[in-house]
């Protein structure tokens, strides 16, 4: 495993499952049990999920699913807000499964760092969650009277939307939980020049 280069402390404000998969919604609950394949109940969890068709695998490929949990934060949600210009956005309307408190920066936290929760289940951090329409138009409908958020969400939350998780250890996961963050010391990708070939 990858020498840890920061130590961070969080803290879980907010346990939910996603359990319609025909809404962006989810459901604030104490606790939730985690498995290999994600959370319980979740429309999301699996382990293996149906490729969209938006990244390299053409619609319907069958591939491994890096998206089990979804995390966000209370301060990335309260600085997209306010760049929106509305009072707060709820972690449950853009379908959050753990809503954190403490972590500076969240979304920019790198693949392959680990999550060590209080109850003892561990996440890996996959990458950032892309902000999108769909999420946009679950606020614009909790703010009926402010024009534009739909389009509007993905450009405010780009970098702040949080993150994709997968599960490495299972468990039970509550609200008020604390939360070890160890991110790894990662050397940055030095690109290259292929040298010009020699005649």
């Amino acid at each position: 495993m990858t020498p840890t280069k920061h130590t961070l402390h969080g803290k879980v404000i907010r346990t939910m499952v996603g359990q319609d998969p025909t809404t962006i919604l989810s459901t604030a609950q104490d606790s939730v049990q985690v498995t290999f394949a994600g959370i319980e109940g979740d429309h999301h969890a699996g382990l293996t999920r149906i490729s969209s068709g938006s990244g390299h695998y053409a619609r319907g490929t069958e591939i491994r699913n890096e998206r089990q949990v979804t995390l966000v934060s209370v301060e990335e949600l309260a600085d997209v807000a306010q760049k929106m210009g509305i009072p707060d956005i709820q972690a449950e309307w853009i379908c959050a499964n753990l809503l954190v408190e403490g972590i500076p920066a969240l979304t920019q936290l790198p693949p392959s760092t680990r999550l060590y929760f209080e109850g003892g289940v561990t996440l890996v951090v996959e990458g950032e969650n892309p902000p999108c329409t769909g999420a946009g138009g679950s606020i614009q409908s909790h703010y009926p009277d402010v024009e534009g958020l739909t389009t509007r969400f993905p450009k405010a939350a780009i970098h702040q939307r949080g993150l994709l998780a997968s599960v490495e250890r299972p468990g039970t996961l509550a609200a008020g939980e604390a939360v070890r963050v160890e991110v790894p010391d990662l050397l940055p990708y030095q690109t290259f020049t292929e040298p010009e070939n020699q005649s």
